[in-house]
């Protein structure tokens, strides 16, 4: 189906848990940490994977908030490594940048975004490092951003990344240019009604954007929910507009799992 929304909050954190509890018995699971390049740029991601499944399986690259690549990003590349996934969460800005400072973090993320060719390409070379790792299947790949990262993952479908799905969590919601005329992979939006940082005419106009070039979108809209909900220490960062919503992470997760079950099977 395409464009539909989904404008209540829906009772499957059930699926989550399952999805865990299922692997736990067996898991192994390993991190380290990848060196790799994007021009004369050094970066540092993290890989997670079970080390207890011989199998090749599918891979899902984590592109971090406007923080940079630090302990969110990084557990959420463990949980789905625990879920049956080798995650690679990428690192955006190099030199081990990391801020709780929200003037710093606007700023890096501004040198990023300011270029759009040279965002995706740093994206993109996060992408190249988990498609050659031997654990992972890479002809079944997905990419999941938070934040900046979710704004990420959108450049990465709008130039024709080759992965399956993109799920942007709390993202900023960049609308696709004239220039862009499909996008392969399945969308998945999980917004916060609440999120005073993305205004109306934005969702408006991203929502325009992906039925123009006849993507495959769903957006669920979560009740009385801020922007960075999927952070438990959204509100230490001493923004008024973040927020940590225990449910709407859990839902808008298991709506990713329910996802990765169908472009992957």
């Amino acid at each position: 189906m395409r464009g539909r929304i989904h404008r209540s909050a829906f009772a499957a954190a059930l699926i989550l848990g399952v999805a865990i509890a299922g692997t736990a018995a067996q898991a192994a699971v390993k991190t380290k940490t990848i060196e790799y390049r994007d021009g004369d740029a050094t970066l540092k991601g993290v890989l997670a994977w079970d080390d207890a499944v011989r199998a090749k399986r599918p891979g899902v690259l984590v592109v971090h908030e406007w923080w940079g690549l630090n302990d969110h990003a990084k557990g959420r590349a463990v949980a789905l490594a625990k879920a049956g996934y080798v995650a690679f969460a990428l690192d955006m800005y190099g030199d081990d940048k990391v801020t709780s400072h929200g003037d710093q973090a606007g700023a890096w993320m501004k040198q990023i975004t300011s270029n759009i060719e040279a965002w995706r390409s740093r994206a993109n070379a996060g992408l190249a490092v988990l498609k050659s790792q031997p654990q992972v299947d890479a002809g079944k790949i997905a990419a999941i951003g938070y934040c900046f990262g979710g704004a990420t993952v959108m450049q990465m479908a709008y130039a024709g990344a080759d992965v399956k799905a993109v799920v942007s969590f709390h993202g900023s919601l960049p609308p696709a240019g004239e220039e862009v005329t499909s996008i392969g992979p399945r969308v998945l939006v999980a917004h916060g009604r609440d999120d005073a940082f993305i205004p109306a005419e934005r969702i408006d106009a991203f929502q325009k954007a992906l039925d123009r070039v006849k993507a495959d979108w769903e957006m669920t809209i979560y009740s009385g929910t801020r922007h960075g909900f999927t952070n438990p220490g959204a509100s230490g960062y001493g923004i008024d507009n973040l927020a940590y919503n225990k449910t709407a992470d859990e839902r808008s997760w298991a709506a990713m799992m329910k996802l990765f079950g169908e472009v992957f099977r």
